[in-house]
């Protein structure tokens, strides 16, 4: 039975066979919190389905199937998609464990802050999603031309569409994330931030276009968070760039 990995020391050396075992250690895990994880989404697969079902307008919530496999493969999708959603800080902090000697214990702190902060951006994006941009997203593409189209909905198309757009509001939610990381590393400083407001709000629009959306409304939808988000990455760059500097200068020094 596979053992559990353990994680070297920082700065620890150790020879590529060990290494070997603990990556096929930490692949264990992740596939066991995935194959964990897709097991409950099963469990509540129904009330997952529900829930999305909840976003259409009154009187479109009879979603159709057109194939035999359809119902499965739908339930399929939204157990392994909860799944994944469930297993991803497993999964991301059994990455980072395995890179994690070569850095010092500051970092290892930074980054298990970091990721805390991204895991609860993330959950504050998915609700935002379900609660705000998929309902109107929805309400917007399925009035449009409605004296002319009888609007019926697929299963497994619904789905889709649902789960790409509550995923691409998570990934928006994380654009403080990005800021702050590249402010931390140095690539940015809060002030080239606030002297470039204008080309950062039209980088925001080009990746508002980019994000998942078949309409010009759910893309509106998606930028305005994003827009607003980046306004208050500017300010916590300000705030944590005040807190960094004095590392930054004590490094600068001790390497002097």
């Amino acid at each position: 039975m596979p053992r559990l990995p353990k994680r070297l020391g920082h700065a620890a050396e150790a020879p590529v066979t060990e290494h070997l075992e603990e990556l096929r250690a930490r692949l264990f895990v992740v596939v066991a919190a995935l194959t964990a994880g897709t097991t409950v989404g099963y469990v509540v697969h129904v009330r997952v389905l529900h829930m999305l079902i909840r976003t259409l307008p009154p009187g479109h919530r009879h979603l159709i199937t057109l194939g035999v496999a359809e119902p499965f493969t739908t339930s399929l999708k939204i157990s392994f998609v909860v799944g994944l959603f469930l297993a991803l800080p497993i999964v991301l902090w059994q990455m980072w464990a395995f890179f994690a000697p070569a850095f010092g214990p500051r970092v290892d702190r930074s980054i298990t802050v970091l990721f805390l902060c991204a895991g609860a951006l993330m959950v504050a994006g998915a609700a935002f999603g379900e609660r705000v941009a998929l309902p109107a997203a929805l309400r917007f593409l399925m009035s449009f031309d409605g004296s002319v189209y009888d609007v019926q909905l697929r299963a497994g198309e619904f789905i889709s569409f649902a789960l790409l757009v509550l995923a691409a509001c998570g990934v928006v939610f994380e654009l403080p994330i990005a800021v702050l990381g590249l402010v931390r590393i140095g690539a940015l400083t809060s002030a080239k931030l606030r002297r470039n407001r204008r080309v950062g709000y039209m980088i925001v629009c080009v990746i508002g276009v980019a994000l998942p959306g078949v309409d010009p409304f759910t893309t509106i939808i998606e930028t305005i968070p994003l827009a607003v988000l980046f306004e208050a990455s500017i300010w916590l760059s300000v705030a944590f760039e005040r807190r960094w500097r004095p590392v930054v200068a004590l490094k600068t020094r001790t390497a002097a």
